[in-house]
C-alpha cells in the first residue's frame, strides 16, 4: 500500500469518482467530488481532488479568476512556472493567481488530496515531463 492511501480514501470530504471529465489532463488516475458547483448564484466551484501516487495534472492557466488549493490528505507538489516546486502536506494552502502557469499533483510514493476553489476557466497545456517530475525531491 502506498503512503497515505487510507487517509486519502477516508478524507473528510470523501473520495469522489474517477475524474473522467479531465482525465486527458492528468498523468494517471485522479478522482473528483464536486462540493459546491458553480452556478448562476455562485461564481466559484469547490471540489475535492484525489491523486494516486505519482499522478499530476498538466501545466495549466486559470483565466478570469484564480485557483486556491487546500491540502487535506497525503503529500504532493505544486509549481508555478519559473519557480521551484513546493512540497505540500495537510494544512498547506497554495494560491494560483489569474494567468499564472502552474501544475500540482501527488508525490511519487504518496496519495494526495486537496480542495480546489476555482473561479474562471482553465486553459490546459502540455504535460509535466517525466524528467521534470523525476527531479523533484
Amino acid at each position: 500500500m502506498a503512503k497515505n492511501e487510507e487517509a486519502v480514501k477516508n478524507d473528510l470530504f470523501g473520495f469522489g469518482e474517477p475524474n473522467q471529465m479531465s482525465a486527458q489532463y492528468f498523468s494517471g488516475d485522479s478522482f473528483l467530488k464536486g462540493l459546491v458547483p458553480g452556478g448562476d448564484d455562485v461564481d466559484v466551484s469547490v471540489a475535492t481532488v484525489n491523486f494516486a501516487p505519482g499522478v499530476r495534472n498538466n501545466w495549466h492557466i486559470h483565466h478570469n479568476g484564480y485557483q486556491i488549493i487546500l491540502v487535506t490528505s497525503g503529500e504532493g507538489w505544486a509549481q508555478i512556472e519559473g519557480q521551484p516546486a513546493q512540497s505540500l502536506k495537510p494544512g498547506d494552502v497554495f494560491v494560483f493567481h489569474d494567468g499564472v502557469k502552474h501544475w500540482h499533483g501527488a508525490k511519487k510514493d504518496s496519495w494526495f488530496t486537496h480542495l480546489a476553489i476555482t473561479k474562471g476557466t482553465a486553459e490546459w497545456l502540455e504535460p509535466v515531463s517525466d524528467a521534470e517530475y523525476d527531479n523533484l525531491n
